[in-house]
Order: structure tokens, then sequence, then C-alpha cells
């Protein structure tokens, strides 16, 4: 770690000028405003250790998130919960920004979000303080786990100097089945197939047509494939697929329209959106394209016992009700805590999460 760089990071937030922190930038589009200065990330980059044996790695924030996916790949290795770079095949994504930001790829159902992935951590707070919450290795963490914490705070709690994640083997096997059904078979179909013993990693509706990936023993996935029937799809094919999706680089994320996220219970009914969706997570990511009134649309996913996220797009009115759903009294006051715990005098991201911080 250049004490250098710590330095320089350490003067910009020690000034008390709001600072908006930025890697590859592949996510600006996420979350409230963005505003102060930008403290660039990028310069303090490099894997800091990588232990294939013990299914780890640590990388500094301003690493290319494509860069700890290469490393990984040449051992037989990947991040399974597919974090997503929305910046191209070899963009500009850095590890630092995939933790702030949260997101998990098609597999998170199966496998779990990127904040499970995340062992350690390393911040500099809103004092010019590193501290290191977590370590390097599989166990159960006593205690309130700060780390995970930060992963999804959206850089409002400190700037995230570097990461030790979970990593996991390649599977062996590997199938992408496709099934003609509507909306509410399909959900039926999907938490059906969650209670069996099937090594169902992702699955998509969208258009009458539903597509599952199988990955794990090559035996496990034959015999799935042989169980749930179904028309195969070619490997290129597939992984195109399922990029798409990991990427939103597929024709239903293409355009201007607002998107909308909504998280439900996977077991919640279909329902009646006013746009095209499409689904993941065995019915628990809903998807919505179009200008949809955002008070309506958070009162139906509050209703399937969910909420709803501006994740794209949107102006005026949509935007001024928040990207995020609002939190109850209780819980926002417990976030204001957090914040001024972390950065008592609010330099980090202002407003990116919401406007009270």
């Amino acid at each position: 770690m250049s004490s250098e760089q710590l330095d320089d990071f350490r003067a910009r937030i020690l000034e008390r000028k709001p600072l908006r922190i930025r890697g590859g930038g592949s996510k600006d589009f996420y979350g409230g405003p963005l505003a102060g200065d930008v403290l660039d990330s990028r310069a303090h980059a490099g894997i800091v250790s990588y232990e294939p044996t013990e299914l780890v790695i640590t990388a500094r924030c301003g690493t290319l998130l494509a860069d700890v996916e290469s490393a990984l790949a040449a051992r037989r290795q990947f991040l399974a919960c597919e974090p997503p770079r929305f910046a191209g095949t070899m963009g500009g994504a850095t590890v630092g920004g995939a933790v702030a930001a949260g997101l998990s790829g098609p597999r998170r159902a199966a496998v779990g979000s990127l904040r499970d992935f995340v062992l350690g951590i390393r911040i500099m707070d809103g004092e010019g303080r590193v501290l290191k919450f977590g370590g390097e290795v599989m166990k159960n963490v006593a205690g309130f786990d700060v780390s995970r914490l930060m992963t999804g705070s959206l850089g409002t709690l400190g700037l995230i100097l570097d990461v030790s994640l979970k990593v996991l083997p390649l599977p062996a096997g590997d199938a992408s089945l496709r099934f003609e059904m509507p909306q509410d078979k399909a959900l039926g179909a999907m938490n059906r197939w969650a209670g069996q013993p099937l090594p169902l990693v992702a699955s998509c509706w969208q258009d009458g047509m539903l597509s599952v990936h199988l990955s794990g023993a090559q035996a496990a996935v034959a015999a799935a494939c042989r169980t749930l029937g179904g028309e195969q799809i070619d490997a290129a094919a597939a992984d195109e697929f399922w990029n798409g999706l990991r990427e939103q680089s597929a024709g239903f994320f293409a355009g201007d329209a607002p998107l909308w996220r909504l998280s439900v219970p996977a077991v919640a009914p279909p329902l009646e959106l006013p746009g095209p969706q499409l689904i993941e997570w065995g019915g628990a990511q809903r998807w919505l394209r179009g200008d949809a009134d955002a008070s309506q649309l958070r009162q139906a996913a509050a209703g399937a016992g969910g909420h709803a996220t501006l994740f794209r797009g949107g102006q005026g009115e949509q935007r001024s009700v928040g990207v995020f759903a609002p939190l109850q009294p209780a819980l926002m006051e417990v976030h204001r805590r957090l914040k001024h715990s972390f950065d008592p005098y609010g330099v980090f991201n202002p407003g990116r999460m919401y406007p009270e911080f």
C-alpha cells in the first residue's frame, strides 16, 4: 500500500469539502445526484494477494474488475456473485466501485450477493483514519460485520482502500435450457425447482420464455437436463445470453426509458405493471421498463412484500420521489447515526443514497 497515495487521499478528505469518490465511473448512473469534487481512486490499484488454495483474493480499490477476473480464470476460479461491469467486456469498472455499488449478477439467488463474498475491507473514514474490518478467511464474523455494511453503501461511509473477496472454483458442468410458458407458470416452475436438489444457478423469464442456467458437477447437470426437459441452448448463445443479463447489454435494457428494479419475495404472484417486464432470481428480481408512476409502482412492490428502485434513467417527478424506496423513520435514524460515525463532516458522496445524508 503506497503511503504517498494514502497521504494524498487523507489530505483531500481533511479539507472537509464534499467529495465524489469515483473509480471507472461505470455506475455513475446508479443512485442519487453526483455531488462534490471527484476523488479518483484508480491510482490505488493492484492485486495485493491471491491464495487459490484458500479461495480468497485481496485487491486495492482502483484495480480493474476485469484484471481480477482474469487472474482468477487462469486458476479456473471466479467471482460467483458476478458483479456487473457495465462498461464493456474490458471496461474500466473497478473493485472498489463494484463493492460500493453492491450489485450482483444472475447467479445471486443461488450463490448469494456480492455482500456475502466480502470477507474483509480496509477503508479511510471521514477523519482520515485507516480502519480495517473482517479478515481474509472464510469464517463466521462475531459482532457487527462492518465490512459487509460498506458493501452497497455507494461510498457514503468511507473511501474503500482494499477488499478481500471469497472466490469459487469454476464448475465442471454447464448447460442452459429454454421453456415456453406464461409468467404465472414460469414463476410456479421456478419456485418448485428451487425446492428440489437441482444445480440451478440462474433463471430469466421474458416475453413468454423461461431460460434456466444449470451449473455444477457434470453428472448433476446431465441428470437435471433429463429431469427438466426443455430446449437446450447452444453453449456460445447461452454465454452471450447470461452475460447480456449481467451487463444489461440485452435488448430489454436498451433505450432511454426509465428502468425500475423491484425486489420482492420469489413466491410473489405476477404483478400487474405498466410496461414490459423481465424476471430474474427465481422471481425475486423483476425489471420494468417505462414511465410508470413512481408512487403507484412502490405501492405495488410494497403490497407484494418488497420495494422498488429507480435503477436507471427517469427525471422530474420520478426522480423527485427518490431513487431508493423511502425508509421508515427509525431506520433512517440508524442510517444517519452510521453516517455520522464514519463521516462526521459529510464529506463522502453527499446525497448519493438519500438527500438526508
